[in-house]
């Protein structure tokens, strides 16, 4: 919420400002950028500068709104740089980790240096987007074309010009004057054409009335004749009529059928000399070409057998190069199974060889044996306390035994001497 406050801020500054300036300010950056895409294109700046650059062509609002502000500065910096050289001012190329204050610096102080009025502050210009940017970029544009002796030129408008309708051959177009001609000559002829006959009854019948009144009231015309004809020239393109012909009729198939067939006859007279020319011309060519061919074929006979030769000796070498591959295909293996018993075989070695050089199982032996060792002391204790317990026993009972003999033996000598 602490990010969004200042930015809010700002746009509520921006739009106060727009509001004091008028109500179309807000629209003021857009055709400021419309007005500088024509001049990056009167500068040919496809081909100079985004080419180069492998940038893509601008949109109409491309710096007035913003869609991604890293790259709309990249782009915002190269044409900057591109103009000020285009300009006459030697201006290093900025690139994509340059510092972006110091590149907006020495943009300012370029276009300060053209005598043009900053007066906004250069943080506006890290967005790459903004009526500040199109403002810089529209003095740059300027500077280039002025340096480049461009000059707008009034435009000239094509002057129009009224063309006469012109009465086609086919008379789609009669005037008055000549529609009953044309009508009975349509009636001897049997050729009936679309007209509409209650328009031409009225015309008709408003004709006679007109002669009928004019006969009976103009006795002498009292009108002017320039005037007369300035009226006629007003009313003539009114007085025109225009008869539909039906495309569906066959007689015009049929007419159209002979104008093509004439049409083809004349252009085959024009053409069918050309045509002859022309085959007799391939046909010499033709032939000088088989005699040609015929004598390179007979100088050439010993080196085409020297070729066959050559070619029947590479198809040899070829076969043997294949047998002898194979069996370096077959050796190649042989020496790979070798190889990997060799490998097994280096494997134990070496595993013998550190088992024989530790002296861990030595030492185990050592241990084994002190333990046995200790081992057999405390049987032999064992074996002479059993031993000993044993002896105790055999002497306990010898000395029953001997002891039971004579408490056996005394009696029987006293009843003896009884």
């Amino acid at each position: 919420m602490a990010e969004e406050a200042p930015g809010g801020a700002r746009r509520g500054a921006e739009e106060l400002e727009a509001a004091e300036r008028g109500p179309g300010a807000a629209y003021h950056m857009f055709a400021m950028m419309e007005d500088l895409l024509e001049k990056l294109k009167l500068l040919n700046y496809e081909e100079e500068a985004l080419r180069r650059h492998h940038l893509r062509p601008l949109s109409r609002h491309y710096f007035a709104l913003p869609t991604n502000p890293g790259e709309q500065f990249y782009m915002f910096c190269t044409l900057a740089a591109w103009l000020i050289t285009k300009a006459g001012h030697p201006f290093e190329q900025p690139q994509e980790y340059d510092d972006p204050n110091a590149t907006i610096s020495n943009i300012l102080s370029e276009l300060r240096s053209f005598g043009r009025s900053v007066d906004f502050p250069p943080s506006k210009l890290k967005a790459g987007y903004g009526e500040q940017a199109c403002y810089v970029l529209d003095c740059l544009a300027e500077e280039a074309l002025k340096h480049t002796d461009f000059s707008w030129k009034r435009p000239a408008y094509p002057t129009e010009e009224l063309e006469e309708e012109a009465i086609t051959e086919d008379d789609a177009e009669l005037t008055l004057n000549k529609l009953e001609e044309e009508i009975e000559e349509e009636e001897t002829d049997n050729e009936e054409n679309f007209i509409d006959l209650n328009v031409l009854k009225a015309q008709t019948y408003r004709s006679d009335m007109n002669e009928s009144t004019k006969q009976e009231e103009i006795l002498e015309s009292t009108t002017d004749a320039a005037e007369w004809n300035l009226e006629v020239e007003r009313v003539l393109p009114q007085l025109k009529v225009t008869i539909r012909t039906d495309n569906k009729d066959w007689r015009i198939h049929v007419d159209q059928m002979h104008q093509h067939k004439d049409g083809i006859e004349s252009a085959l007279k024009e053409t069918r000399g050309y045509l002859d020319k022309l085959h007799n011309e391939i046909s010499r060519t033709l032939e000088k070409v088989n005699s040609r061919e015929k004598y390179l074929n007979n100088q050439l006979e010993h080196l085409v057998q020297e070729y066959r030769t050559a070619q029947a000796q590479l198809s040899e070498a070829k076969e043997k190069y294949q047998q002898g591959s194979g069996g370096v295909t077959e050796r190649t293996r042989t020496l790979s199974e070798i190889t990997e018993v060799l490998e097994k075989v280096k494997q134990e070695m070496e595993e013998k060889g550190s088992s024989m050089t530790d002296g861990a199982p030595l030492v185990k032996i050592k241990q084994a044996l002190t333990k046995l060792k200790q081992e057999t002391v405390q049987m032999d204790i064992r074996i002479g306390v059993v031993e000993h317990t044993l002896l105790q026993s055999k002497l306990k009972e010898k000395s029953n035994m001997t002891r039971d003999m004579h408490a056996t033996m005394i009696p029987e000598t006293t009843i003896g001497a009884y």
